[in-house]
């Protein structure tokens, strides 16, 4: 009898410990297909966002663009999701395979960082399940952002509209003096448009009301900012010549710096490696989408001119004063992109800090900044801001304008 309940307890004590150790081992993957993941940026204002998870991937969908991320680590109940650019994270908890709750965390900032955040597999609306009869938005806006304020400045909305599936899908960007709004998609419902874009460092979501000439809204860059804006149709707005914002100051017609290198040693535009070469100096920092989106087309634009006579140099300006914190966030970017050419960590950080390292200049006032040299070690062109894919054909124009640039200062 004794042996009969000491099985039995051993037998109960087996099964409990089994169960234990099934709730308790790590789980190793997401369920694959489409997800909708929500950011709460406020009580009141959500973003939506849509991924798939494919393998041991999170695959962010921002229209065109898919942003892998592939370094995702679980434990027990826990899921982190590391973003490939930028440094930012999602802390989760898991429930099964297919719902995920918690924070999304951007260490670039120093406050505001934390926001909430849910995702559910197998939801494959972005904005509405469904829409009423909708207007969407198509061709081109001029834009202006806090209007009728000290803070005010102008913007190009450029956007179309197509029906799918009884929605009417949008999708589009702004170009600003300071590069462009990236990818962003959404959908009208009635009068009312929401688009959103979310790439692990930006987190905006555009609301507004109008019909055909007058359009009026809000938009949110995170929990820590939001601004009025109206848009009024005009297929012929335009903004500032980029090429026209930063220059020389008189007198000066060469620039001079002198940074270290991943590898902590002294470069300068002196060195012999540049001497008698086309060089475009990049002012970047890896917390920047537009300097994302300009490494890679420089990545593959040296690669292809780097033999002919061209160098490349990225002076990263980090939001962070540690040397090798800096160095870890530049090469995560050279290495995803296969970026070969040189970068150097600047100390600085923020346009007025670069501006004081460059005082040639008369400012820098946007990342990226892009700077032109030619032979004889003479600045011949600045260009501000940067418009990369998502603007479509301002893209392929700035692409198809540079290339000829470099060919001419190549046969100087």
């Amino acid at each position: 009898m004794n042996f009969q309940k000491s099985f039995f307890k051993s037998g109960i004590t087996l099964i409990i410990s089994l169960l234990f150790l099934q709730s308790t081992v790590a789980k190793n993957d997401l369920k694959e297909g489409m997800w909708r993941g929500v950011l709460k940026l406020n009580d009141s204002t959500d973003l939506p966002f849509n991924f798939e998870v494919k393998g041991k991937t999170m695959q962010i969908i921002n229209s065109d663009e898919r942003i892998i991320a592939d370094e995702i680590t679980f434990s027990n109940d826990s899921v982190f999701i590391r973003m490939p650019f930028f440094d930012s994270e999602f802390k989760c908890k898991l429930t099964g395979d297919s719902i995920m709750t918690g924070n999304w965390i951007n260490y670039a900032r120093k406050t505001n960082n934390s926001i909430p955040f849910k995702a559910e597999s197998g939801k494959t609306h972005r904005i509405w399940k469904n829409a009423a009869k909708a207007w969407g938005l198509n061709g081109r806006y001029e834009t202006y952002f806090s209007p009728f304020t000290k803070d005010e400045y102008p913007a190009v909305g450029i956007f179309k509209s197509e029906n799918q599936k009884g929605m009417q899908k949008v999708t589009g960007t702004f170009l600003t003096e300071t590069g462009d709004y990236r990818y962003l998609e959404g959908a009208a419902n009635g009068y009312t448009t929401i688009l959103t874009c979310f790439d692990g460092s930006h987190a905006f979501l555009f609301k507004f009301k109008g019909y055909k000439d007058t359009i009026n809204g809000v938009f949110y860059s995170g929990s820590h900012f939001s601004e009025p804006f109206y848009m009024l149709k005009n297929d012929s707005a335009k903004l500032a010549d980029p090429n026209s914002l930063t220059f020389m100051k008189p007198g000066s017609e060469k620039i001079e710096f002198s940074f270290k290198d991943l590898e902590g040693k002294t470069v300068s535009l002196s060195n012999a490696k540049y001497k008698n070469k086309v060089v475009i100096i990049q002012l970047m920092g890896t917390w920047c989408p537009n300097c994302v989106d300009e490494t890679k087309y420089l990545a593959g634009f040296h690669k292809k001119y780097n033999k002919k006579g061209v160098e490349v140099i990225g002076l990263a300006f980090e939001r962070t004063d540690d040397f090798n914190k800096a160095v870890q966030n530049v090469n995560r970017l050279k290495n995803r992109f296969d970026a070969k050419y040189d970068f150097l960590i600047t100390g600085k950080t923020g346009a007025q800090q670069a501006s004081e390292a460059l005082p040639m200049l008369n400012k820098v006032m946007a990342f990226p900044t892009t700077i032109y040299v030619d032979k004889k070690g003479v600045v011949r062109k600045i260009h501000t801001g940067f418009s990369g894919p998502a603007t479509g054909e301002e893209y392929n124009k700035f692409v198809e304008q540079t290339g000829l640039f470099i060919d001419k200062l190549l046969s100087e």
